[in-house]
């Protein structure tokens, strides 16, 4: 599968849409799943044919998960119970999507109880009021999700070559951003908080250790286009000015993070080198200006097949 072109005008309101949608889903998900640190418990996974939640456990003694298919373009809701329930990807409101998301919840006798407001968007307006018309474009998704598929697999390697505390390669429905991060273990001084509509002990716990965390999102919060993110936190002084090879990539002083565009990975001859470098470079800098104690926190990138040497 080749990394996909996703022009960020072609996918700007099918981006919406779907940041909507995966908001209401990651919402049931959060209300049934006890907390995990750093909220790891309410990322969504790339499948095979888009996005999952993952087994969903509920107090009644059944267990769900939802799949987001980009293929046959539909959500699917599945009990454990054997019930599934679909809900067509399409030109719709915000509104109807949510209304069906419920409707399907009480059709498979799930709870339906949660947060109905968006977290992580400055205007926050309750799912259930967004009655305005979305459009939806299925091949614009369709091609994000083939992005993430080629994003997951290079992600899921630089993770190889870390022994110390790595997160899951998920994906937060809240800013609708892949990542994987990596902490030295050491604690961190308390975050501020401030994130639009997201409660500062949410963002402070997420935050309570040391991170380099690096990510993909397909554009918009201050980057019309797709690209690659690097930061740490707390940020090191030097951090910004670490020298990186790639000529496009840079330190964004607003967002305080370096920046790789998507385009400047699709183009290149290896896209898997240029994306791995990046990620190797900006960690680097985290952990080199951060003076991380890094001994037997590293080790060489996984192979197939083959136990790791100790």
């Amino acid at each position: 599968m080749m990394w996909p072109d996703i022009p960020f005008e072609e996918w700007e309101e099918t981006g919406n849409a779907l940041h909507m949608w995966l908001q209401i889903a990651g919402k049931f998900r959060m209300a049934q799943t006890p907390w995990i640190n750093h909220s790891w418990q309410a990322a969504f996974y790339v499948t095979a044919r888009g996005l999952t939640s993952g087994l969903i456990p509920s107090s009644q003694g059944v267990s769900y998960s939802i799949d987001f298919d980009f293929i046959d373009q539909a959500a699917v809701i599945h009990a454990s119970m054997g019930q599934s329930a679909h809900i067509a990807l399409k030109a719709q409101s915000v509104a109807d999507f949510h209304s069906a998301f419920l409707a399907a919840l009480a059709d498979l006798g799930a709870p339906t109880q949660m947060h109905g407001a968006p977290n992580e968007v400055a205007d926050a307006i309750p799912f259930a009021q967004q009655t305005t018309p979305v459009a939806y474009d299925a091949q614009a998704a369709k091609r994000f999700w083939e992005a993430l598929v080629q994003v997951d697999r290079v992600f899921s390697t630089f993770r190889t070559s870390y022994l110390g505390k790595v997160s899951p390669v998920h994906l937060f429905w809240g800013s609708l951003d892949l990542a994987v991060t990596r902490f030295s273990g050491r604690p961190a001084p308390m975050h501020p908080g401030g994130i639009p509509n997201l409660p500062d002990d949410v963002t402070q716990e997420a935050y309570s250790h040391e991170v380099s965390s690096a990510g993909f999102w397909a554009g918009g919060g201050g980057i019309d286009h797709a690209a690659f993110y690097s930061y740490a936190y707390p940020t090191p002084a030097g951090f910004s000015d670490a020298p990186l090879s790639h000529p496009d990539a840079y330190f964004h002083s607003d967002l305080g993070e370096f920046i790789l565009p998507y385009d400047s990975v699709r183009d290149a001859q290896d896209p898997d080198a240029v994306l791995l470098t990046f990620l190797s470079e900006t960690y680097e800098a985290a952990a080199t200006t951060g003076a991380w104690p890094r001994d037997g926190l590293e080790c060489a990138v996984g192979k197939p097949g083959r136990v790791r040497s100790l």
